[in-house]
Parts: structure tokens; C-alpha cells; sequence
């Protein structure tokens, strides 16, 4: 995956403002995206400090939650993309351990994409997992377009 093309797509997609509300239309949007299409992923969808939304599809298992919860925390920690993150460490010939960063509590593998607010910058991060990681970052970031369009 190109790196440029990642750090574009990701300043594409801030949004006017974030709230509940919000979060609960895009998790509604990525739900129906994902049942739609009979994938068995989990959606998270969190603040730093707080889970906004939730939902475990049929098929998924207990592991895509604990994959959905690492990769939130390398995109919260980096403020980037997960998918981003792992592609700028494999360009490098970095890994995380080198950041200090537990396997046990940080994946750089695609599907955690932050949620910026114009004029505010990172305010939540939207994860899927169940999917190979290209495909979980894409689903999300269509997830993103939709809310941006008022779709969601």
C-alpha cells in the first residue's frame, strides 16, 4: 500500500464534528455495510477513554475483539492509521516492539482508522476486524465517506 496515498485519504476524511450521535450513525452504517455483505467482523468504535459503539457479527470470534482493540490502540497512540502505522514500520524495517509497544496490546495491521474533526484534529478512532487488513481499513474508510456525505 502506498504511504502517500494512505497520509492523503486520511486528511480526506475529517469530519465537521464527532459526537454520540455520530459514532452511532457510522457504527449503524458499518453494521448494515457488514451484515449486507455477510462479513464476520467486529466494529469498535472509541474515544481515548471511552467505547462509543460496538457489535459483534455472526462469525466473528472473541480474537477479532482483542484485534480490534490493538490495532484502536496503535492508531490512538500514533494518531494514524493502523494500516499506515505497519506500512511506515515494514518501510523502515521497524517493529513496534522497537517503540517499546507490547504485541499483546498494539497491532499495526489495517483496520483502525482515526476520526479527525476539522479545526480539532483526532477525537475517536473507528476499528473493524474480521477481514483481511487491507479490506477492514476499506470497509471503514467507506464508513467514513458515508458520514462525510450525510449517507449514514
Amino acid at each position: 500500500m502506498d504511504i502517500n496515498l494512505l497520509e492523503v485519504e486520511s486528511h480526506s476524511l475529517a469530519l465537521p464534528a464527532f459526537d454520540e450521535v455520530a459514532a452511532l450513525r457510522l457504527g449503524d452504517w458499518l453494521v448494515k455495510a457488514a451484515l449486507d455483505a455477510q462479513l464476520p467482523v467486529v466494529i469498535d468504535i472509541r474515544t481515548a477513554n471511552r467505547t462509543l459503539f460496538h457489535a459483534s457479527l455472526p462469525g466473528s470470534s472473541p480474537d477479532n475483539d482483542a484485534w480490534a482493540r490493538r490495532k484502536s490502540n496503535v492508531a490512538l497512540h500514533f494518531q494514524a492509521a493502523s494500516l499506515l502505522v505497519g506500512e511506515r514500520m515494514r518501510q523502515r524495517g521497524r517493529t513496534l516492539a522497537d517503540q517499546g509497544l507490547a504485541a499483546s496490546d498494539y497491532a499495526d495491521h489495517g483496520g483502525a482508522v482515526p476520526i479527525h474533526v476539522k479545526g480539532t484534529g483526532m477525537v475517536a478512532v473507528a476499528t473493524v476486524s474480521g477481514l483481511p487488513q487491507l479490506e477492514d481499513h476499506r470497509l471503514v474508510v467507506r464508513g467514513l465517506k458515508a458520514l462525510l456525505a450525510n449517507e449514514a
